[in-house]
């Protein structure tokens, strides 16, 4: 993400006139590498999170809520130790660097005066956030960096603090006019692979966008370019950089409606690929994009080992199904080794016993041809014969019994497949459990914690309440579209899923009245939301009455029978 030195100030300058003065209340540390401070002042009160995540590195004021700990880590505690009850003093950024030094003001055990630093430094898998004194020497840090994992610069309890290895680039801010244009000038490569390499503070996306706005386009090699055209960019440039801490505006992309990027300007390189959203402050941006990318993170981690366990069952069973359908198929041949049979028995006195071979006329085929057939020299004549009519009934036996596998594991590996559609669209940590709940129920997994699982309480159908006043209900779950559909509806009520796909069961409360075709199609707009098909349009759903809808005998959860339906086609729509 492009939490770049530009995007950094905007956030600093937004902060500082709310933190400066505060006094913090509370240090939380709900993860490794995420820090709360809980602060009230003249400018409000409200938490701020600093993280130095390598993944996430950020600092902004958040309203999302957090679990935290049973103990407290051990930098939290000493945070609390020397921060409790704090007043901020400033926020500052140095030129183009990506790191923020919070000094901060507190009553040391002396009863004197004291002041500490709180350093975050957002720099990729090497951020860190650190203690230090007023003197600048370290107190301790959230990952210490010793001599063997930099030789440049450590980090340690200790040690002096020193900035990090300046890069060498240049600060657009403070470039001249002719330097500029020297520089661009005795340019080679893509431009904005150039502006990269020669400016500090600018993120990839920050500089292809600066050439966009340049040139009209993001690809532009500097060896097509003549001089007077360089110069003439130089110019623009120039204008630009002087431009570039103002009117600053927290902006998302969005990647088909889900958070995708931000930046401190408008983006447009996209084209109409990605739709742009603006937010009141940096804040609001950053607290919406990682509140909906951290919970993504989290529920992908939730479901990864049930996924993994469900996809291999998955693999598993459709290959048992490829090699029993091909066992099928062997069967329907069965036919000639009973008339096999009864050309041995009919040629019976001329096989001698250790004989490997019989020929004679198949009087099955229709021109009364010779053919040769195998036999054991282990077995007399008489068992030869046995053997094909032993081979006829065991593969006329065969073909039952695989026919039944083939449609449990046809059944299997349809509600495998529901249970993958239902951890792809999990939303909470509760539908995961309850998900795990039925797998452990119906044997797919073990019980690691049975306690935890007892206390497992079902959550209740998603309820939305269509334009013309029906009550829309929306099954989470397997075991929830069980209850939902044949226990909790009228037998007037409607039912919708998605046709020959896994989703969820969704219901129209009726109550006497008939729903309009805006009910219907909100309905079934829903069903196709909360599918495997959400992600296509003009999708088929099928409408019943609740009463034509059946459990089959020894069915697995969420799954039901009917005969008599409509289909409307709709595009999926998540809510109304």
């Amino acid at each position: 993400m492009p939490f770049d030195a530009v995007f950094l100030r905007a956030v600093t300058q937004e902060l500082a006139p709310i933190l400066t003065g505060a006094r913090l209340d509370k240090i939380q540390m709900p993860a490794r590498d995420l820090v709360l401070l809980q602060f009230h002042g003249q400018g409000g009160s409200g938490k701020l999170l600093l993280s130095s995540s390598s993944a996430s590195p950020r600092l902004h004021l958040t309203k999302e809520s957090f679990e935290n700990p049973a103990q407290p880590p051990m930098f939290c505690m000493l945070l609390r130790k020397h921060l409790s009850g704090a007043r901020i003093v400033s926020l500052t950024q140095p030129p183009m660097e990506r790191l923020v030094d919070i000094t901060l003001e507190h009553i040391d055990e002396l009863g004197e005066l004291s002041q500490k630093h709180l350093i975050l430094e957002l720099m990729g898998r090497n951020s860190n956030l650190i203690l230090t004194a007023a003197d600048g020497h370290i107190i301790d840090c959230q990952r210490r960096v010793d001599l063997e994992m930099s030789e440049k610069r450590q980090v340690l309890p200790g040690l002096f603090y020193r900035l990090p290895p300046a890069t060498g680039k240049l600060d657009p801010t403070a470039v001249t006019p002719d330097r500029l244009q020297e520089l661009l000038c005795a340019a080679c490569g893509m431009f904005d692979k150039w502006l990269l390499d020669t400016f500090g503070g600018l993120s990839p996306l920050v500089c292809r966008e600066l050439c966009l706005d340049i040139f009209g386009d993001t690809e532009v090699c500097l060896a097509d370019l003549s001089l007077d055209t360089r110069q003439s960019a130089a110019e623009k440039l120039f204008a630009m950089f002087g431009a570039l801490y103002r009117d600053l505006q927290p902006v998302m992309l969005l990647d088909d409606q889900r958070p995708a990027d931000f930046s401190f300007r408008p983006i447009r390189q996209y084209g109409g690929t990605r739709e742009s959203k603006s937010f009141e402050s940096f804040s609001l941006l950053l607290d919406s994009f990682y509140a909906v990318r951290d919970h993504a993170d989290r529920m992908r981690q939730k479901t990864q080992s049930l996924t993994k366990t469900i996809s291999n069952l998955q693999s598993r069973t459709a290959r048992k199904l490829e090699n029993q359908r091909k066992e099928l198929t062997a069967t329907y041949d069965r036919e000639r080794l009973r008339q096999l049979g009864d050309i041995v028995t009919a040629n019976i006195h001329a096989i001698q016993r250790g004989q490997s071979r019989l020929t004679a006329v198949d009087f099955y085929d229709p021109d009364m041809n010779e053919i040769d057939i195998p036999l054991s020299v282990q077995l007399s004549p008489q068992q030869n014969a046995a053997r094909f009519y032993k081979d006829y009934t065991k593969a006329k036996n065969a073909e039952k019994i695989l026919t039944e596998q083939i449609a449990k594991g046809e059944i299997e590996l349809d509600y495998l497949g529901s249970i993958l559609d239902e951890l792809k669209r999990a939303e909470t940590e509760k539908d995961v459990a309850e998900i795990r709940l039925e797998l452990v129920q119906g044997g797919y997994v073990r019980d690691t914690d049975r306690k935890k699982q007892m206390k497992v309480k079902p959550t209740g159908p998603m309820e939305f309440v269509s334009s013309e006043g029906f009550t829309i209900l929306v099954g989470r779950n397997n075991r929830q579209n069980d209850e939902l559909t044949l226990k909790q509806s009228a037998k007037s009520d409607l039912w919708f899923h998605v046709q020959k796909l896994h989703g969820s069961h969704v219901i129209v409360r009726c109550e006497g009245r008939t729903p309009g075709d805006d009910t219907i199609t909100e309905a079934a707009q829903l069903a196709a939301w909360y599918s495997e098909a959400r992600q296509s349009k003009n999708v088929p759903v099928d409408v019943a009455p609740v009463k034509q809808i059946k459990k089959p005998v020894g069915g697995k959860p969420g799954m039901v029978i009917y005969h008599e339906y409509r289909t409307v086609i709709v595009d999926p729509k998540g809510e109304i």
